[in-house]
């Protein structure tokens, strides 16, 4: 497998431990479980942000560790130190030993191993200085106020990662992954007559730095955030009522991440906490509504090679034409409901054991034109981008706000708004959606998922959507 030989270096040679020692001690702590595993982990991570053209602020970030988890039945042992040393494991494995209780399991067959690279293993952090850094950053600074003369302020930031890990399970089997991860953001605020108004873009994925070099890719992030603070500049007070309401493709998949996607993760379904527990099999969308999850994507930010527990990620849907058809597992879930790991346990780093996470979550495209899909809008709102948003995963209720929309009346997109609110179900949104476009955009590769205190980067889209009616909130008066 891909990085085994690496690793091998990382943590073993410089970290003094001994492979086959740690083998031992996972398979004496794992008998009688159900399932385990000892992740390895190492990683570097880096950030720098201007605000005005000075540095605002800088950190640099190294470490390595390891976690053990033993599991039996649905009960789970998890210690984890930030040292690779035989004494610290034993620690550990004298600490997780104690959820078997007399409970004698048979351990789950390991994944099956692969072979692909989804992404290179170059480190964003090396080959670049900290000062090569700076001077793009300030590039894009005086670039923000060369091309808007308005612009205020201007705030730039990029940041770069490296993750290795390995995970050795109780039969010696080990798979092993090494994730780039970068990413470029830009806020213009833009000042008319006393009026401010900001806007945003930002970009990245599993690559190395030199993508955020390309001047024409940081460029078209400046652009597109000076464009968003020119439209807010022109923005209305948004109006409120149910009304038609319109999606833009790409990043508005957060919706559809936050209200569908974390609802059809496997652990809240096998507790029976989700909206959609129990309704497989069932309708849950409207007819030609297919959302996949796929973390195969090459260079996406979502994209893993192997999850946190060694599967391999996969495409897996989980709902097709309307019908929901799938969750998303890690394996300990995947054994307590009777299907199969779907590579979707994921974990923050070393010191959080794996929960059943999203990775690329989308809509698949239809066959209508957009602008069809606007012409019949009779009195409704087109919402293009999303700022930050709440779901209930019980209820699915889900309240967003959109960071940029336009009213639209017999077809035409009118005037921007500000202030507009969307507020719903992601039941009942799934079976409004009525017109389904054919320009699936993914997200630029920015999101960030969290889940019980745990961040992972993750990925998001969808085509034009057009729902037959939503509550908009508004400032309207």
């Amino acid at each position: 497998m891909p990085h085994l030989a690496a690793t091998n270096d990382l943590f073993f040679c410089k970290e003094g431990l001994d492979p086959q020692i740690a083998k031992r001690i996972v398979k004496e702590t794992l008998e009688g479980c159900d399932d385990g595993e000892l992740f390895l982990e190492a990683r570097q991570s880096e950030s720098i942000a201007l605000d005005d053209g000075r540095i605002k602020s800088a950190s640099f970030d190294s470490g390595i560790g390891f976690g053990l988890r033993a599991v039996a039945d649905e009960a789970v042992g998890f210690a984890h130190a930030s040292e690779i040393s035989e004494e610290a494991l034993k620690r550990a494995a004298s600490a997780v030993k104690a959820v078997r209780q007399g409970h004698s399991g048979t351990l789950a067959a390991p994944p099956q191993g692969t072979n692909r690279l989804l992404y290179t293993d170059a480190n964003p952090l090396a080959g670049h200085s900290f000062d090569a850094k700076v001077k793009l950053l300030g590039e894009i600074d005086a670039y923000a106020r060369a091309a808007d003369s308005r612009a205020v302020q201007v705030m730039t930031s990029v940041l770069g990662s490296w993750q290795a890990v390995r995970i050795i399970r109780a039969d010696g089997s080990e798979s092993a992954d090494i994730r780039p991860l970068v990413r470029l953001n830009v806020s213009v605020v833009l000042n008319e007559n006393g009026r401010m108004e900001s806007g945003g873009h930002g970009f990245g994925g599993r690559v190395g730095f030199d993508g955020l070099l390309d001047p024409n890719a940081w460029k078209a992030a400046v652009d597109e955030a000076i464009r968003q603070a020119r439209v807010n500049l022109e923005s209305v007070p948004a109006p409120a009522g149910e009304m038609e309401v319109v999606l833009g493709p790409g990043w508005p998949g957060v919706l559809l991440h936050e209200a569908v996607g974390h609802g059809l993760e496997g652990d809240f379904n096998r507790k029976k906490t989700s909206a959609f527990s129990g309704l497989m099999g069932s309708r849950i969308a409207a007819p030609g509504v297919t959302v996949v999850d796929d973390g195969t994507l090459p260079d996406r930010r979502g994209s893993i090679t192997v999850d946190d527990e060694g599967t391999p990620s996969g495409r897996t849907v989980l709902i097709e034409d309307g019908i929901l058809t799938g969750y998303l597992f890690d394996r300990l879930n995947a054994r307590l409901m009777g299907a199969k790991p779907t590579g979707n346990g994921r974990r923050q780093s070393h010191a959080h054991p794996p929960l059943p996470r999203m990775t690329n979550t989308f809509m698949l495209a239809g066959d209508k034109d957009p602008k069809e899909i606007l012409a019949s809008v009779k009195k409704g709102l087109y919402a293009v981008n999303f700022g930050g948003g709440q779901v209930d995963i019980t209820s699915g209720k889900f309240v967003f706000s959109a960071s940029e929309a336009y009213l639209v009346e017999n077809g035409k997109v009118g005037a921007p708004v500000k202030g507009a609110t969307l507020t719903g179900s992601g039941a009942d949104a799934l079976l409004k959606i009525s017109m389904i476009g054919n320009d699936l955009e993914l997200d630029s590769g920015v999101g960030t998922c969290g889940k019980d205190g745990q961040g992972v980067a993750v990925g998001v889209g969808q085509p034009t959507l057009k729902l037959s009616a939503m509550t908009v909130g508004g400032t309207q008066v």
